[in-house]
């Protein structure tokens, strides 16, 4: 039954191209009429029942005007992930669990097509001789896209999605992933412009996080945010500049770095820069932005936790630099005040599950002042250990919440300045 389906929505779909040609552009809708007209005629020679022409309707107007299969799975606001493994493999994420897709892509040149299409938006380029890119959908999703021979068993293509509302510090509060204490003292460390750094796994939720929190940069403020591809969705800044990096064209040339973008941004008057994640050398440019007046500056970077973060930075740093150790270590000390770590709880939901202030450097080591720490439940617990035993069919929600510490807040000359009082 599928194999006549899928035979006859390609034979429609070849029809319709050859129709459409290469001598006019049409809109969607004359797409969409020709579609129907189509399907019509094809009506007349063998029957298709309304349910089935509805459903090659759609699916051929994903095909020809937007991402086919995927197109689907784009739509639907609870999917976060899309993860396409070459044509026949298709995974996504939904509410925190992964699922396959039944459907697939014709071929590996079809989902290749597709792949042509998202990179061609953002003026990129992706082939064999340059196989891997970042790029961005029109709504701002990510995209990742690796093909052979990088990529073994096909086409890779992985999209990571936003919620077209943006998310608000109301809603973490509400799905568990704050502390309404901890979100009151996160506000005004933003406010008083406290340089902060928000760590993490994939999928944690630090870009969610980074979003959250520029919402309470003053008005007045001129920012600058810089980006391997961008995603950021600040929307409450007038005097607002996004840089986005572009690789490098198929001559090797023209190439502009995150290194670069920071560079430029420093000359561009800001309050604040924002540099969506650091990877490598541009930790440097980081620490010397937040060292030099930037007050207020946000970035975010992977690690599973505090101290594996810092550790990361000071390896960063040395790949752009040749300064000491000890040196790195007090740049870091003096420039960054506040960590965030993000977790993934066995249940899937993201937490912010330490809060900490950088407090000084005690001979060569970085000392810092825990203030919030997420703290389970015993009960919940209990169960998550029932459940590792197999006791649990089904995953317990994980009971819990991000707890203040019983440390205070040690330097506070930022919310003096500011007449902001915790």
């Amino acid at each position: 039954m599928y194999k006549k389906y899928y035979e006859l929505k390609e034979s429609l779909r070849k029809e319709i191209m050859d129709r459409i040609g290469v001598d006019k552009d049409w809109d969607d809708e004359e797409i969409a009429r020709l579609i129907d007209e189509v399907i019509f005629e094809q009506g007349k020679n063998q029957y298709i029942s309304t349910a089935t022409k509805l459903t090659l309707k759609q699916e051929l107007f994903n095909a020809i005007r937007r991402l086919d299969v995927l197109q689907e799975l784009i739509d639907d606001p609870a999917i976060t992930e899309i993860m396409v493994n070459g044509a026949g493999s298709i995974f996504y994420e939904k509410d925190g669990n992964l699922h396959r897709w039944h459907k697939k892509f014709e071929s590996n040149e079809k989902l290749e097509d597709v792949i042509q299409q998202i990179v061609s938006r953002s003026n990129r380029q992706v082939n064999t001789s340059s196989p891997i890119v970042d790029t961005s959908l029109d709504d701002g999703s990510r995209v990742n896209v690796v093909l052979k021979p990088v990529a073994l068993n096909g086409p890779i293509l992985t999209i990571r999605k936003f919620p077209k509302k943006p998310i608000t510090m109301d809603d973490l509060l509400e799905w568990g992933s704050i502390s309404e204490e901890a979100m009151n003292f996160l506000k005004k460390m933003v406010m008083a412009g406290y340089n902060i750094f928000i760590s993490g796994g994939t999928g944690t939720g630090k870009t969610t996080i980074l979003n959250v929190l520029a919402n309470y940069i003053p008005k007045d403020e001129r920012v600058i945010t810089v980006e391997d591809t961008a995603e950021l969705q600040i929307g409450s800044i007038d005097n607002l500049v996004r840089l986005e990096v572009r690789n490098a064209n198929s001559d090797g040339t023209g190439e502009i770095t995150i290194r670069d973008l920071v560079k430029s941004a420093l000359r561009m008057r800001p309050n604040r820069i924002i540099i969506g994640e650091v990877r490598g050398a541009e930790a440097i440019d980081l620490l010397q932005a937040m060292n030099t007046g930037h007050n207020g500056s946000i970035s975010t970077g992977h690690s599973n936790s505090i101290e594996d973060m810092i550790s990361r930075l000071e390896t960063m740093v040395m790949m752009g630099s040749d300064i000491p150790l000890k040196a790195i270590r007090k740049q870091i000390a003096s420039s960054i005040d506040i960590f965030i770590q993000l977790g993934r709880l066995r249940d899937k939901t993201r937490r912010i599950v330490e809060i900490s202030e950088v407090n000084c450097m005690e001979g060569e080591e970085i000392i810092l002042n825990s203030l919030y720490r997420f703290v389970e439940d015993e009960s919940s617990y209990q169960q998550g250990c029932l459940r590792e035993t197999g006791s649990y069919g089904k995953m317990p929600k994980v009971r819990g919440r991000l707890t203040p510490t019983g440390n205070t807040l040690i330097h506070r000359q930022k919310l003096v300045d500011a007449a902001i009082s915790l």
